[in-house]
């Protein structure tokens, strides 16, 4: 098994053999969902795919940071922060249970 990377091209191909919609239409479809999921992560809110997992936003609070190098200390500003939690069920099925 070799690791490689699956692309809204790859999910729009395996929608047209699955399903059989023209490939012009799987694509529009892929776009689409992920246009929406984008579209709620920008407006605050979590993303839960059942069976898949959830995207987390996260508000991170300023805290004082320190340059490994140096060791001068430097403040870390505010910021939002985008986690992913796998399900159970794909945890098991990635762990190959």
């Amino acid at each position: 098994m070799t690791a490689g990377t699956l692309t809204r091209a790859d999910i729009a191909t395996r929608i047209h053999e699955r399903i059989g919609l023209s490939r012009n239409e799987s694509a529009n479809i892929v776009e689409s969902i992920l246009e929406h999921m984008s579209d709620a992560l920008t407006n605050g809110q979590n993303v839960k795919i059942s069976g898949f997992g959830t995207f987390v936003l996260r508000d991170k609070a300023q805290r004082i940071g320190r340059n490994p190098k140096t060791g001068v200390e430097v403040p870390i500003l505010p910021r939002r922060v985008m986690t992913f939690r796998a399900s159970q069920a794909m945890r098991a099925r990635v762990a190959g249970k």
